[in-house]
């Protein structure tokens, strides 16, 4: 293998999730590291899960992890009394070491080794010694099934059928309003149409070529806003804002309502992937910092910000169903909310009279940061929901 390659394949990223967040560890196939932080060397051999802490001290540390086996392993180390899970490293390829940072607190421990293709094997259970009160652990999360899944996103699906109802009469009245030639209200009435897409947020991974058809942009066409492949809100966004007149406006305002129709058709069909809906909300607001505060989404009618307000209702939308799992898994949910409310304000104080609202590039510097910081921490927050609704193979 040359040099450049098997620097490569010696590469190796696992994540430790935990209920405040995540911590990306690099590790790479060499021999066992000494464990650093205090922390045993610790076999995640399936067949010697384990096998080699012999220290148990509570308090911060790290666990070497050396797979020993001949297969890629999950590691995971969990509360033996409620399952919950303290750290784990994901993809530990044979003969690989990796540190596993956790912070134990007194009570009883076990490690699990879930190879592929083989069922998990729990290691022998392991006693940290000291009073409860006073040697607390840190952060843990009992995992999330399919089944606990199941529930949330049916609510979700029932809540998306409702508001796409909102969606065709929007969409509908757009069509009118430009068919009419009556510019004013046809470009009011396109920004209502588009915001209650854009809070349809999570669903959209769901929506498969019509959803593409619906929100796509000039990104990859040959022939940029003349190309056949551009349709959608954009299309008719372009077209009123840059005085399109003619059979050709008319055509694409056509276009969008039947594309809505047959999404709500469509819809009533459709079945969520469950295990979808935790990252969705992590990707919602994602996708707004990449493209509506930057303007790679705008063809003219400067609504970015408006756009970002309706993609943080369609957050709350998905955060409604899975509030039951993330109370007793999520500490940080209040201060997510805080946070929630607190961006719903910066978003609010750029609206403008009669609908209107401040173009992203006509934001100052102090704007602009503000905007873009409460955003990413909200991004950052709701990437601890997306890690925490993983849905993780158990013992």
């Amino acid at each position: 293998m040359p040099p450049v390659a098997r620097q490569a394949s010696a590469t190796a990223v696992a994540a430790l999730v935990v209920a405040g967040g995540t911590v990306l560890v690099l590790a790479g196939c060499a021999a066992p590291p000494r464990a650093p932080g205090g922390g045993d060397r610790v076999d995640a051999n399936p067949g010697r899960c384990g096998d080699g802490w012999r220290h148990p001290r509570p308090g911060t540390q790290t666990f070497a992890l050396h797979n020993t086996s001949g297969t890629v392993t999950e590691v995971q180390l969990t509360d033996s009394r409620t399952g919950a899970v303290l750290g784990e490293a994901e993809g530990l390829a044979p003969g690989a070491a990796r540190g596993l940072p956790v912070r134990l607190g007194a009570g009883t421990y076990a490690f699990v080794c879930l190879g592929d293709d083989a069922d998990p094997v729990t290691g022998p259970a392991v006693r940290v010694p000291g009073d409860p009160r006073r040697a607390r652990g840190g952060p843990a999360a009992v995992p999330v099934s399919v089944h606990d899944l199941i529930p949330p996103a049916l609510d979700y699906q029932r809540w998306v059928g409702r508001a796409m109802n909102r969606l065709v009469a929007a969409t509908d009245a757009l069509r009118t309003a430009v068919r009419t030639g009556d510019r004013a209200a046809a470009r009011s009435r396109w920004l209502t149409a588009h915001l209650a897409y854009a809070r349809l947020g999570a669903a959209y991974g769901a929506f498969g070529d019509v959803g593409d058809a619906l929100d796509r942009t000039t990104a990859g066409l040959p022939r940029g806003v003349r190309d056949p492949g551009f349709t959608g809100f954009h299309r008719v966004e372009h077209g009123l804002w840059h005085r399109e007149r003619g059979p050709g406006l008319r055509r694409a305002a056509d276009r969008l309502a039947r594309d809505v129709r047959a999404l709500r058709a469509g819809w009533a069909h459709a079945r969520m992937d469950p295990a979808d809906l935790g990252r969705r909300a992590h990707e919602i607001l994602e996708d707004t910092l990449r493209a509506e505060l930057t303007g790679r989404t705008d063809h003219g009618s400067g609504s970015g910000l408006a756009t970002a307000r309706a993609h943080l209702d369609a957050t709350r939308a998905v955060l409604a169903p899975l509030r039951p799992l993330l109370r007793t898994r999520y500490p940080g949910l209040p201060a997510l909310d805080r946070r929630l409310d607190r961006t719903a304000r910066i978003l609010d104080s750029h609206a403008r009279p009669h609908g209107k609202w401040t173009p992203p590039g006509r934001l100052d510097r102090a704007q602009r940061a503000r905007v873009h910081a409460a955003v990413g921490d909200l991004t950052e927050r709701l990437a601890s929901v997306a890690a925490l609704c993983d849905v993780r193979r158990t013992p």
